[in-house]
C-alpha cells in the first residue's frame, strides 16, 4: 500500500513527516532519508496498533487528495510502501469454484512468476489489486 506522506523543514531543526491518511501518525529524522525510513517505521507501528485493537485498516489515497490543503503547505510530498497483508488478519481456508482453464492460467501464472509463490497467494494479491488494497 502506497501512502502519501508530508515532509517539512523547519530552518534549524529535524525533518518532520505526517501521514495524512493515518491520524495521529507522524515521525521525524535528522535528514531527509532518516525521516523517510522512521516514517516507515512510525506507519508499520501505527497499523500493528489498529490492527491488535480490531481497527480497520486506512487505505493510503492518492497525492492530489491532499497536496492542496492548507495544513500541508510548503511540504514536500513522498509515497511510503507498506506491505499491509500482515495487518489484514489470520489466514483463512476457503474453498473457491472456479473454471478450469481459468485455473489452469492461474498455475502458469504461478509457476512463471516466483513472485506469487502459490495459488492462493495469486488469488490474494489479484483481489487486493481489485479492492485497492495493495
Amino acid at each position: 500500500m502506497l501512502y502519501p506522506v508530508c515532509i517539512h523543514k523547519d530552518p534549524g531543526s529535524d525533518y518532520g513527516v505526517t501521514v495524512p491518511d493515518i491520524p495521529g501518525c507522524f515521525s521525524a529524522g535528522s535528514t531527509y532519508e532518516e525521516a523517510l525510513s522512521m516514517v516507515q517505521d512510525a506507519i508499520e507501528s501505527h497499523l500493528e496498533l489498529l490492527a491488535e485493537d480490531g481497527e480497520e485498516i486506512p487505505m493510503g489515497s492518492t497525492l492530489e487528495a491532499y497536496k492542496n490543503e492548507k495544513d500541508y503547505a510548503d511540504g514536500i510530498w513522498a509515497l511510503v510502501n507498506v506491505d499491509i497483508t500482515g495487518f489484514l488478519g489470520k489466514a483463512q481456508k476457503i474453498n473457491v469454484t472456479l473454471p478450469g482453464r481459468l485455473i489452469s492460467k492461474i498455475d502458469k501464472a504461478v509457476e512463471e512468476k516466483s513472485l506469487y509463490g502459490n495459488r492462493s497467494n495469486f488469488l490474494a494479491k489479484a483481489a487486493m489489486r481489485e479492492l485497492g488494497i495493495e
